[in-house]
């Protein structure tokens, strides 16, 4: 709802010709580092595309355990990167020919962009929703009680300064019941009708033997002007 209010598009890049093909790449790119990047608290992956350059910005609380000893893991991960780009770009080349080109061909090549990987520190991981989903799935996959897991995760957002209010919300077959219900826990205000308000969302799930558990974070940090906005931009 807030994307070109206070959001900015996490992809940001566009082509008439390519466009299917670079938000299919897009796609693997985002669900390839949901998978590799668990556990090591990524808040988003932003990308950026220009005709020569493929820019991807990882923003996490743990930026050592990304860039590894002497940048080793930075390139292990720029070098998985590419390998799901060549097989998602084979792949698409295979769906646009007939049976008689794939045959005879196998596919055209399309010249790969160089790729920048940059990794960005958060220095307030409890004012992030994504990072505190997922440190709330790693205390319930311990099988911690849900009760607490709420409670503590609800006291460290409003423990980091600017959080105004927070919210956690469970749904599942909470504690190994047999019947799945909702629970929720909130601290200070969620103004969720307001667009002016500045309110982080995200969502996950813990993977426990007894089924997922769905996990909601919310976290309103204020509300944002067009005064404001201009002087972060400018910052």
């Amino acid at each position: 709802m807030r994307i070109g209010i206070l959001r900015t598009w996490r992809s940001r890049w566009f082509s008439d010709k390519e466009y299917r093909a670079l938000l299919r790449e897009d796609l693997a790119i985002r669900d390839f580092l949901q998978k590799r990047l668990r556990g090591m608290a990524v808040d988003s992956v932003e990308i950026e595309r220009t005709p020569a350059t493929l820019s991807i910005v990882i923003k996490t609380a743990r930026p050592g355990l990304l860039i590894g000893r002497g940048g080793e893991g930075a390139e292990k991960l720029k070098g998985e990167i590419r390998t799901i780009l060549a097989t998602t770009r084979k792949d698409i080349a295979m769906t646009r020919q007939s049976p008689r080109q794939q045959k005879n061909a196998g596919g055209t090549k399309r010249r790969q962009p160089d790729m920048r990987l940059v990794i960005e520190e958060i220095k307030t991981p409890e004012a992030h929703a994504s990072i505190m989903v997922e440190h709330v799935a790693q205390d319930l996959e311990k099988r911690l009680p849900f009760r607490r897991v709420m409670k503590q995760a609800i006291g460290k957002m409003m423990a980091s300064r600017g959080v105004i209010g927070a919210k956690v919300a469970l749904a599942g077959r909470l504690d190994g019941s047999e019947m799945a219900r909702f629970e929720w826990l909130k601290n200070g205000k969620i103004p969720l009708q307001t667009l002016r308000a500045d309110v982080d969302f995200a969502r996950g799930r813990a993977h426990l033997p007894y089924g997922d558990i769905g996990i909601k974070v919310w976290i309103y940090k204020g509300e944002l002007f067009e005064k404001d906005e201009k002087s972060k931009i400018k910052n």
